[in-house]
């Protein structure tokens, strides 16, 4: 009988030190599998979500995740009209919840959907947009060309074409110096 209690002491043991190796070898994964997530991967499971995001040299934008991209988001503000932006340009993003995508999840079409490829979609528009660059200042028209690493935007006064006519100047603006652009 006392054996009985014995072995059956052990057992327990055996139990709880199995029971806290699980815990730890869990804990380890979780904080691994987190540590794999990326900002885009938390903005794509965001989608249709209102939120904040604070932007380097424009201030707050309030409005409704509509798409993401590997490295910009796309905000339609109150309904009115839409914002592209940088994820290098985000200072801070509240309104997102814990949820996430499975990172590297985006396929290889989505990993080449970048800001570039973004812009051209603009620039074959011919939208007309403000860019807001990192210093807050603004400049309006359309996107002539998207390069490698900036942007040509004709410069022209908001709500006009493109029109020789209208065209101050065109101004080379480097893709690093892009706070947000806003169609008009």
């Amino acid at each position: 009988m006392r054996w009985q209690a014995l072995f059956d002491d052990l057992e327990a043991q055996a139990e709880a030190m199995a029971a806290a190796e699980l815990r730890g070898e869990v804990s380890d994964r979780t904080r691994r599998e987190l540590g794999l997530l990326r900002l885009a991967d938390r903005l794509r499971e965001g989608e249709g979500h209102p939120l904040a995001v604070t932007v380097w040299g424009a201030g707050a934008v309030h409005g409704r995740l509509v798409d993401a991209g590997i490295d910009w988001l796309l905000i339609e503000e109150t309904g009115v009209r839409e914002v592209l932006v940088p994820l290098g340009s985000v200072l801070g993003i509240s309104g997102i919840g814990a949820r996430a995508a499975v990172p590297g999840s985006e396929g290889e079409v989505g990993r080449r959907l970048d800001l570039r490829w973004a812009l051209r979609g603009l620039a074959r528009d011919r939208a007309g947009v403000t860019v807001v660059l990192r210093d807050g200042s603004a400049v309006t028209g359309t996107l002539d060309r998207v390069g490698a690493d900036h942007v040509d935007i004709a410069e022209h006064p908001a709500g006009e074409p493109r029109r020789a006519g209208a065209v101050r100047q065109v101004r080379l603006i480097p893709l690093t110096a892009l706070a947000l652009l806003r169609s008009t």
